[in-house]
């Protein structure tokens, strides 16, 4: 399911990253996704929707930061998705690289990131939270 941008690791890895760890949601299937995204409808909250692997490095180094930013950003729904745990679903929003990153208000998309940028996703954050407010 798509390709990782940067340097991306072998398959094999055998430390496990906690992808749940802040305020991050981690969607196991279709039925979970619907169930966050109409939770966050319903409290008026924006959806950030990380599209990732846990093979891809560049994924793996964004785990804390994402974490991070969902603990500093508590008014936004924070969710990630494994792309060869729920391949089909990953097909349906288009994913190319991983790790990409969805910006949602009520289940529509407002604007996208794809790869493992930090200062952008801080930057693309800060604008969504301000522009909502």
């Amino acid at each position: 399911m798509g390709t990782c941008l940067g340097k991306c690791r072998g398959r094999g890895d055998s430390d496990d990253i906690d992808f749940k760890a802040g305020n991050v949601h981690v969607i196991t299937s279709k039925e979970s996704w619907d169930e966050k995204i109409a939770d966050a409808n319903k409290d008026g909250k924006l959806v950030v929707a990380n599209f990732s692997a846990s093979w891809c490095g560049p994924c793996r180094m964004m785990v804390p930061v994402y974490a991070e930013l969902s603990e500093k950003y508590p008014s936004l729904m924070f969710l990630t998705v494994d792309v060869d745990e729920l391949m089909d679903f990953s097909s349906s929003w288009d994913i190319r690289a991983t790790p990409t990153f969805f910006f949602l208000k009520d289940g529509q998309q407002l604007d996208k990131l794809v790869g493992a940028n930090r200062p952008e996703l801080e930057k693309k954050l800060k604008m969504l939270t301000e522009s909502s407010s």
